[in-house]
């Protein structure tokens, strides 16, 4: 399968990966063949791209890093836990399903280490809330992993990193879509949500002061130059670190109200950016060694006038994956493969798309 931004699906094409609603309920299967009416609700569900299988990727496999049906239970468990004026037995009560979801969560990630992150993520746009706390608990179990944390203090960084978030049912829905910039007493009323987030999960469940704390501290920057405690360096807890920078990544690789988001390629370069300054060095080289520039099934451009599809991705490799070539210039060729990992060290990938592609 294949990549395809949404404005080049077209009638007749084959889903590759199936679809979820708002409730996590099935939209469209794997394997329906795609028709103007579909495209045009996935339009105004906010769905930016689809993969769709054809001829030249039908053999391409994306894997997720978790299963499809153990994401959409987890977004679930979240957007139930994150209802507002709840009481206190309902949320010990959700917060248990939480738990025995990040279980499996965990599990699934921590028995492969070398797991490399293709993340071109369908979401509705609405649910933005919920699709982004279960990326960035993955992201975050991610980095623990590579920590070599123990089994207890996983867990503990999936909950605090799933729940990083949960303020935010105190900022008013109309400044969280607000579709342009916010004006500067709107920032910070957002900026609230961090200690509105520790405050309500320290007095509402009894977990470890790891998880109260890497919420409370998702937004320090290394430098001191976050909030709300403008704190830095190592006085900024280790869960806080990992958070911040899982958080900023998916944030920036998002479709938001107010702006498009960034290919992974510039998520990478922007963390890679901040490296000593924004995050902590130690752990933006370790995501940055996790998660695939250039996604398999993405398609690129290379320098030497090439253009193919990503088949596969390599561990501290991501700039050098091996791409199946299906145009040369302006002409289509019988496909081949160029591992750019082990040769071809003076060709590079110069940018994404490529418009014959996606007919």
């Amino acid at each position: 399968m294949r990549y395809i931004p949404i404005k080049y699906i077209t009638e007749g094409m084959i889903l590759g990966k199936t679809l979820y609603g708002e409730n996590g309920e099935m939209l469209l299967r794997k394997e329906t063949i795609i028709q103007t009416s579909y495209v045009n609700k996935l339009i105004d569900l906010g769905y930016s791209g689809l993969y769709i299988n054809d001829k030249m990727s039908e053999d391409i496999t994306v894997t997720d890093i978790i299963s499809e049906g153990l994401k959409m239970k987890a977004i679930k468990s979240i957007k139930n836990l994150m209802q507002p004026n709840r009481k206190r037995k309902d949320i010990e009560s959700s917060i248990k399903v939480v738990e025995s979801v990040i279980e499996d969560i965990v599990d699934e990630i921590s028995g492969n280490e070398d797991t490399i992150v293709n993340m071109m993520d369908l979401r509705v746009s609405s649910e933005y809330t919920f699709y982004h706390s279960v990326n960035v608990c993955v992201l975050s179990i991610i980095v623990g992993v590579a920590l070599e944390l123990n089994k207890e203090d996983l867990y503990l960084l999936a909950t605090s990193s799933l729940l990083h978030d949960i303020g935010k049912i105190y900022t008013p829905n109309e400044i969280l879509d607000k579709p342009c910039k916010l004006t500067g007493d709107e920032f910070e009323i957002v900026k609230q949500h961090s200690e509105n987030g520790y405050r309500y999960v320290k007095g509402n469940l009894d977990l470890n002061t790891k998880v109260y704390m890497g919420i409370y501290q998702h937004h320090e920057r290394y430098d001191g130059t976050g909030y709300p405690l403008n704190i830095k360096g190592k006085d900024i807890s280790i869960f806080g670190r990992i958070i911040a920078i899982a958080d900023v990544y998916d944030a920036l690789i998002s479709d938001r109200p107010y702006r498009k988001g960034v290919l992974p390629s510039e998520g990478i370069e922007y963390i890679m950016g901040g490296g000593g300054t924004m995050f902590d060095q130690s752990l933006v080289k370790i995501l940055s060694s996790k998660i695939a520039p250039y996604p398999i099934g993405t398609c690129v451009n290379l320098s030497n006038y090439l253009v193919g599809i990503v088949v596969e991705n390599y561990s501290s490799y991501g700039l050098r994956p091996s791409v199946r070539i299906i145009k040369s210039g302006d002409k289509l060729v019988v496909p081949y493969l160029i591992n750019l990992k082990e040769s071809n060290y003076n060709v590079t990938i110069i940018g994404t798309g490529d418009a014959l592609l996606y007919n």
